[in-house]
């Protein structure tokens, strides 16, 4: 299996120039093959250009400007023009799909934060003085850069990426290694249900609570975003505002993956069998399409964007997507069984009598069924008819 490691640079005044230049180095090489792919397509022939033209004039480029685009790994530039033919792919696909399209744009220096190298001892080498108490990470053009490694690296590397954050560097590391031990059964299985007054609730009644770290953010972020706006563009104030505002939200996107990693590992190592639903987040945070006034010409009738705008915010605060994404690795890594299922009428249909009607659901978290009348927490129903579903999927498709 793969893993990815994340590491931080320590690298030196010297060093952090030298890691800005090859990123912006990379950048021009970016737009400039994107560029050429523009001009090829509006000629009169509408000539296509691809990946392996524009590798093949990496030579020359570097040979031209020997102390811009030469310092710099071949391999790395290699990989930066296959991330635009990537884009160009991914373009292609949405157009034959119906989607919208999203054509390839151009970058700023500002925005272009990643350098990948695809092959370790190809421009770069992990851990590249082993005897040294320090672990480093040699770099072409850029040198021996310290590196904080937190934790070991098992397997084998096999690429290497220098990203920027703000005015933070970090190292990720990708490592093949052997598939890992599956955690000692224990004979439980759980459905779980998403929601946003609760982060999650499970089929046994239990509760995660949303700890809505966006929200507590919201007001030092707006004060840092209002900051931002009364600076200049171009100053240095102005740098040092969005350095503000990039600190804000990392620490958010910090504390929302503990939590996740957090939350995902307990339910891994309690249950053997984890069931979800397979809710189509994009979907659901779609904004609603505007209602023209057809008595009156340019005008709108009201559509309910505001409130749906809350409801999207508090889905993305939620991190769902990211949630289940880390949940599904660990399940795998542990030796776990997923299933996800439909979520549709999950919180209607009656655990005990199987009725479903919308009237079973009174409140938000009140459920009592029309039929039965059984009463229960309106989450620990959802979750209950999760794991009930996952159940039947996983006994209808055994492995």
């Amino acid at each position: 299996m793969i893993r990815a490691y994340i590491f931080r640079m320590r690298p030196t005044v010297g060093q952090q120039g030298l890691l800005t230049a090859m990123l912006r180095d990379h950048c021009t090489l970016y737009n400039a093959a994107l560029q050429e792919r523009r001009d090829a397509y509006r000629h009169a022939s509408k000539t296509t250009v691809r990946y392996g033209q524009q590798s093949a004039q990496l030579k020359d480029i570097r040979a031209f400007d020997v102390e811009g685009q030469g310092r710099w790994s071949f391999s790395s530039q290699q990989a930066t023009l296959w991330r635009l033919d990537k884009a160009f792919a991914a373009f292609f696909r949405r157009v034959k799909a119906g989607d919208k399209p999203g054509y390839p744009r151009f970058r700023s220096r500002t925005r272009f934060d990643t350098v990948d190298f695809p092959k370790d001892g190809d421009g770069c080498r992990w851990d590249a003085n082993p005897h040294d108490p320090v672990t480093r990470v040699r770099l072409q053009g850029v040198g021996h850069v310290k590196v904080h490694r937190h934790r070991p690296v098992v397997g084998k590397v096999k690429t290497i990426s220098v990203k920027r954050e703000c005015r933070r560097w970090y190292l990720v590391l990708t490592a093949e290694q052997d598939l890992p031990k599956p955690l000692p059964e224990t004979g439980s299985a759980v459905g779980i249900d998403m929601g946003i007054s609760h982060f999650l609730a499970d089929s046994g009644g239990g509760f995660v609570a949303n700890p809505r770290h966006g929200a507590r953010a919201a007001s030092r972020l707006q004060a840092a975003q209002q900051a931002l706006s009364r600076c200049k563009r171009g100053s240095e104030r102005r740098r040092k505002a969005v350095e503000a505002v990039a600190r804000v939200h990392r620490k958010v996107r910090r504390r929302r993956l503990d939590h996740a990693h957090k939350t995902a590992l307990n339910l891994v190592r309690a249950n053997d069998f984890i069931a979800f639903e397979n809710l189509k987040i994009r979907n659901m945070t779609r904004t609603p399409a505007a209602k023209p006034d057809r008595d009156r010409p340019g005008g709108f009738l009201p559509n309910g964007a505001a409130a749906k705008a809350g409801l999207n915010r508090a889905i993305a605060d939620a991190g769902w997507g990211v949630f289940l994404t880390i949940l599904t690795a660990k399940a795998e890594s542990a030796g776990r069984e997923m299933i996800a299922v439909d979520p549709r009428n999950t919180s209607l249909k009656c655990p005990a009598c199987e009725h479903t009607a919308p009237e079973n659901r009174l409140t938000r978290d009140e459920f009592s069924c029309v039929s039965c009348g059984h009463r229960a927490h309106a989450d620990t129903v959802g979750a209950l008819n999760v794991l009930r579903a996952g159940l039947a999927r996983r006994d209808a498709n055994p492995a």
